[in-house]
Formats: structure tokens, sequence, C-alpha cells
């Protein structure tokens, strides 16, 4: 009953609103002046000031560019925070669960697991192709990195999940009175976000199936597990490993990572197969250890009437 949690604050339709709005302000507004003005600074003197995320990573540098970028998220996760006690007076724990207290053994499991894969499938596929990989490790650099990446890569995966499968899913779901139409929502919105990514221009919008599948992944575990722990360590095991291990000239995360993807991009296998084989795996594991059942009703059932809820809980 995680959608159902909204009903212990205030949840009116408005307030949603208001509330997405003063997350957008937080995030798009306030948390891009620091990174603005770095930009604009650095470029006193310049023909321009870069407009793209490659073009602002190569003037203000690398390990900078990051961290004002994740800064951003920063702000957008308190303001997701101050909108749910204020605007909503609704408790953190509520937020992020349906049980008594945030489960901690289920965030670090799904780090853990999602971590050691992602290091196994990356070093497989440098074994095979090491044409594709160049060594880029430095250490400075890399140790800069690492302290930056441990400390804020998670507060920007925690943001998507605290805004998009727990603000707006909790919203939505209330707002439907059912559970299919804010995973839906909530699923293609979170990959729509990544439209502007340079990934997709160089890839094509193919690859808008692996955003688009991974926000759905993301969704059916909070449903399914009633809470948002799982998503929270899968996301961030899948970012912080990812900035740590491999970069790439065409993607969004420009860092000085131990290995730089000096190949040609294009649309294939690593795109599809998470989506179509890999996150259907994971979720039979997260089933069978957390014994799922009745899949149709949590994914796409009715939300319980707010009397009922508070009645019985």
């Amino acid at each position: 009953m995680y959608i159902e949690q909204g009903y212990k604050g205030n949840h009116e339709s408005w307030r949603y609103i208001v509330g997405v709005l003063l997350v957008f302000l937080g995030w798009q507004v306030i948390g891009a002046i620091p990174l603005v003005g770095v930009v604009i600074f650095k470029s006193l003197g310049g023909d321009e000031i870069p407009m793209d995320l490659t073009q602002m990573s190569q003037v203000i540098g690398t390990n900078l560019f990051l961290f004002l970028m994740l800064l951003s998220f920063a702000f957008g996760l308190v303001a997701t925070f101050i909108s749910c006690k204020f605007l909503h007076n609704q408790s953190l724990v509520s937020l992020t669960t349906s049980r008594k207290k945030v489960d901690w053994k289920r965030v670090f499991f799904a780090f853990g697991l999602w971590a050691v894969i992602t290091v196994v499938i990356m070093g497989v596929d440098i074994y095979l192709s090491p044409d594709d990989y160049t060594f880029n490790f430095e250490l400075q650099p890399f140790l800069i990195l690492l302290v930056i990446s441990v400390l804020l890569i998670p507060i920007q995966t925690s943001f998507e999940e605290y805004f998009m499968r727990g603000y707006l899913m909790q919203g939505l779901g209330l707002i439907a009175r059912n559970r299919w139409f804010p995973l839906v929502i909530t699923s293609s919105v979170f990959g729509l976000l990544h439209l502007f990514n340079p990934e997709v221009e160089k890839l094509g919008i193919g690859i808008m199936v692996y955003y688009i599948g991974t926000g759905f992944f993301l969704g059916i575990l909070t449903l399914m597990d009633e809470g948002l722990e799982l998503a929270i360590g899968f996301h961030a095991a899948n970012n912080l490993i990812t900035a740590l291990l491999v970069t790439a000239d065409w993607t969004a995360f420009q860092t000085n990572s131990i290995f730089r993807d000096i190949s040609e991009p294009e649309l294939g296998w690593d795109v599809f197969v998470p989506v179509l084989v890999v996150y259907p795996i994971l979720l039979f594991v997260f089933s069978k250890k957390y014994g799922w059942n009745n899949w149709k009703e949590r994914l796409t059932g009715k939300v319980m009437p707010q009397e009922q809820f508070l009645t019985e809980n």
C-alpha cells in the first residue's frame, strides 16, 4: 500500500501542482545558478558561452562540471523534502516506504547486487572488445571524482526516485485512484527527461527504449515492494559504478573514470538486453527474495479509499 501512504499527509491535488513547481524551481532554477555562473565566468573573453553539456565540461573542467551538475539535484532533493514536510505535512518515512521505518538492508542489497552485475558486464565487454576502450586512469583526478561521486551521485539518484517514484507516484495514484496510471506516467516522464542527453543525438531515438524501460523497471520495483528502497539502491549503483568505471565523449556523464569508451557509438545489444532480459531476471530475483505476489493488483489495481486505509492503518 505504498501509494496510499500519501493519505498520511495533506493530499489535495493543488498541493501536488504547487509542489511540482517548487521542486522544479529548486532543481532547474536555483540549482542551476552555480553551474551557469561558473560557466559564464570561465567563458569571459571567449568567443561564446557553451550551451551543451560536452562543451561546458571542456570549459570548466570535468570534475568541477560534474560537481556543479550534481549539485542541482541536491537542491531538487531539498525542495522535494520541503514540499513533503511543509506543503503536505507528510513524514519522510511515508514518502519512502509503506513499512514502519526505512529498510536499509533492501537499499544495500539492491545496490550491491547491481554493482556486482555492472562490474562483471563491463569487465567482460572490456575483455572481449579491448580495442573499444582505452585506459584512462589518473590518480589525482580519479580520487577527486571518487569523492564527488560517492557524496553526490546517491543524492542525484535519490532525488530522481523520491520525486518520480515517490512524490509523483503517490500524488498521481491518489488523484487517479489506480496504480497503472502513475506507473505509466512516471516511467514515461522519467525516460523523456533524458531526451536531451547527448546519447540521444548520437544513438538516435531508439535509446529511449532503455530510458523508458528503466523507468518502468524502477516503477515496478516500487509498487511490488511497496517502497522506494530497492529502486534507490539500484539507481545509485547504476550511476555510481558507471561514472567511476567508464566514460565517453558523447555521454551526459563526462568523468575522469578508469576507462574511456572510444568505440563508434551505435544502438546495439547494450540498449535492449537490459530492458528485455536483465530487468525481468532481476524482478524475478527480487520477487523470490521478498515474496512478492498478486502482481496484477499491485501494478494495475485500484487505490484503497482513504477511509478504509486510515481505518486499517
